[in-house]
């Protein structure tokens, strides 16, 4: 073999490599690509994650309503309005006309000008002394009192609704302790220590573990419930919130792993999709938040460009409309002429990732998909949970119901930062279990707590 061959072989190797490099190169590009264009409205991301370039509002996958702006007719306003009796009445007098500067002293009354003023009077604490007598036995001569003083166990102490309003705004309202004692001593004229707001968060947590055990239970044996997970950090490290939520009932719980779902769970669960719940959870049936679907279709139209995806869309969008609006129209032929579009709108999804051939095979490991891809064989998959929402009208369509619930969870993590200890998150999550299962069905937050430190909380099942 002359000098010129070798080289043009040593160049066509090169060639090669240089080929395989751009390829790898290609698909890494294309996958970087598609993690930047991902934001809250086509993906699972948070908004916070989106940053100052946020996407418009016209990008959410809510559609118009048709109604305009503002309180619809019925709504009941919220605008102060004048009372008949107030608690106090200021008269002004008018002696003399600003015209004329004519007396008017004599002159009769035709008319009054009524303007109320509705304030708050300074907050002092209201003090209860209890006197408990003690008299001297005439047959032992020993001094006696009465044993079972539980209105006052201590010489000075605080009430129950002092007590409830700290845990108000220290965990429902995700106050640090040393702004809620500085509100405290500010607003109510009652100082006092960080410490003690700690002290009074451990007593509500010990007077409502029992109630809590009982929501968790109540959960457990709902015919329907939400299940859901997010992330958040104790000690530095980090660990999980769990929730289980419907309509009625909200528990939360901490874990350090992800994967440390509920278990003996009855009933139909929704989720997004988490392997556990479909490996882990049994005698439930499963229902997919179609709510995390609705966002990776879009991703799929909008940044891959593959065309089956806004077909399915408008599928599952009719489906939630047809729920919202029409359900006495949902008949056996509907079901199955809606089944059968969304079963060809998957073959033509996978057909569409079987004519682009599969991605370039790893040493190791499954064979990588595209994001679309993935997605089908999960519709596919799961059909039958995707479209629970049809042919159970009581499941729902999203799991907006746990969603919403986490929601305030990673409000108190923007706040805090983190839990420093994981009895600080038990504490925190058991108050808030309570909180929320009482704002649910109706309750008033401050009133709630109030009877938790009249050792009576609510009986919230």
């Amino acid at each position: 073999m002359c000098r010129k061959d070798r080289q043009i072989k040593e160049l066509k190797q090169i060639i090669k490599k240089l080929q395989k490099i751009i390829v790898r190169q290609a698909e890494e590009i294309a996958d970087l690509k598609r993690r930047l264009d991902l934001n809250s409205s086509n993906s699972s991301k948070p908004p916070s994650s989106d940053g100052l370039k946020k996407p418009p509002r016209v990008c959410s996958l809510r559609e118009k309503s048709g109604k305009k702006s503002g309180g619809q007719p019925g709504h009941k306003g919220s605008t102060l309005r004048q009372v008949e009796n107030p608690d106090l009445i200021e008269q002004y007098e008018i002696n003399c006309c600003p015209y004329c500067e004519i007396d008017l002293t004599s002159e009769p009354i035709v008319d009054i000008c009524k303007k109320q003023v509705f304030d708050i009077p300074k907050i002092k604490p209201f003090i209860t002394e209890h006197q408990f007598q003690i008299k001297c036995c005439p047959k032992c001569k020993k001094r006696v009192k009465i044993r079972d003083n539980s209105l006052a166990k201590a010489p000075v102490q605080y009430g129950p609704n002092v007590k409830a309003t700290v845990s108000y705004l220290n965990m429902y309202n995700l106050i640090p302790e040393k702004r809620t004692a500085e509100i405290m001593g500010d607003v109510f004229s009652m100082p006092m220590s960080d410490a003690t707001v700690e002290n009074i968060s451990k007593t509500c947590t010990a007077n409502v573990v029992s109630t809590v055990e009982q929501i968790k239970e109540c959960l457990k044996k709902a015919s329907i419930k939400g299940a859901d997970e997010t992330g958040i950090r104790i000690n530095g490290k980090s660990s999980w919130v769990h929730i289980l939520a419907n309509n009625r009932h909200v528990h939360y719980r901490p874990s350090e792993k992800r994967g440390d779902i509920e278990k003996n769970l009855k009933g139909t669960v929704v989720h997004d999709c988490f392997a556990p719940y479909y490996n882990e959870l049994e005698n439930v049936q499963h229902a997919l938040c179609n709510a995390h679907i609705l966002r990776e279709l879009k991703a799929v139209t909008e940044i891959d460009k593959e065309p089956w995806a806004e077909n399915m869309t408008r599928i599952l969008l009719f489906g939630q409309k047809l729920v919202q609006q029409r359900p006495q129209d949902i008949t056996t032929q509907l079901l199955i002429r809606i089944k059968k579009l969304y079963d060809q709108t998957i073959n033509k999804a996978l057909s569409y990732h079987e004519n682009l051939g599969v991605l370039k095979k790893s040493k190791r490991g499954r064979v990588k998909r595209r994001p679309g891809h993935n997605l089908a064989l999960r519709l596919q998959k799961y059909s039958d949970d995707v479209l629970r929402f049809l042919i159970d009208s009581e499941v729902p369509f999203t799991n907006n119901q746990a969603e919403r619930s986490l929601r305030m969870i990673k409000v108190q993590q923007k706040v805090s930062g983190c839990f420093r200890t994981f009895e600080g998150a038990e504490k925190f999550l058991t108050i808030r279990s309570y909180v929320a299962t009482a704002q649910k069905q109706g309750y008033n937050i401050l009133d709630a707590l109030t009877s938790v430190f009249q050792k009576n909380p609510l009986l919230l099942v």
